[in-house]
């Protein structure tokens, strides 16, 4: 085992990043001058055996939730694997816009709906009682749902749980959708978006301006956009099978 075996395991699981990120801001060494980002560099700054002897990989999600919740385990698992997604368009766009600093995109992608996924672990009840809603109501928001049920928005909850674990400042800036005037949280934005939007295939009535965001962003055409993300090939695709 190494640094970039261990790395690319736990960089694709956005709940074991949150948990490597929260123990080095917790045992910060007061001659780290600069927070760090990348999953790679903090199992190196920690030690590969500090990392798997103090990083633990428990609970199991599986464990949390038992048998009697598997419908929310479903949910769970494809919210992180929409992270997965978010986080693959995000990087690719940093490269293309020539950001050095690709990688701090791709977490701050795999870490946006961080709160989602916490709350499909330990509020399972809840956040099935949302999805229902917006089932009911296909044009209800998202945030709107969430208050409804909650009394407040997973956004909000998520930069709570950031400024409380004391993530990177980058980090928080980046996952906040309210500071989408800069470019790179427009880019972690557009990704997550498109991710969100495109989960049950490429009809989705919000995905046009997904392709509109993401093209200005870019410098493309909109059409540009759909042969990227694989969105014109999948309705080809799907044109010759029916």
């Amino acid at each position: 085992m190494s640094a970039r075996s261990i790395a690319h395991v736990v960089k694709y699981d956005p709940l074991m990043t949150v948990k490597l990120l929260r123990h080095l801001q917790q045992h910060k060494h007061r001659s780290q001058q600069h927070d760090v980002v990348e999953v790679e560099q903090i199992i190196m700054i920690l030690g590969l055996e500090t990392t798997l002897n103090k990083v633990s990989a428990k609970p199991l999600a599986e464990e949390i939730l038992g048998r009697d919740n598997m419908s929310a385990l479903v949910y769970l698992l494809k919210t992180a694997h929409r992270a997965n997604i978010a986080s693959s368009y995000a990087f690719d766009w940093a490269v293309r816009l020539h950001d050095l600093h690709f990688e701090e995109i791709r977490i701050a992608a795999l870490l946006h709906d961080i709160a989602e996924i916490l709350m499909w672990c330990f509020a399972p009840d809840k956040m099935l009682k949302i999805n229902n809603l917006q089932k009911l109501d296909k044009t209800m928001r998202s945030v709107t749902a969430q208050e409804s049920i909650l009394g407040f928005s997973l956004n909000q909850l998520q930069l709570e749980l950031a400024v409380k674990w004391k993530l990177p400042q980058l980090l928080i800036t980046l996952m906040d959708d309210n500071s989408s005037t800069l470019q790179r949280v427009r880019n972690v934005a557009l990704a997550v978006n498109l991710a969100r939007h495109s989960a049950n295939g490429w009809s989705n009535a919000a995905l046009p301006d997904d392709y509109e965001g993401i093209a200005k962003l870019l410098h493309l055409q909109t059409e540009d956009i759909m042969n990227i993300v694989g969105a014109n090939k999948q309705r080809e695709e799907l044109k010759s099978y029916y």
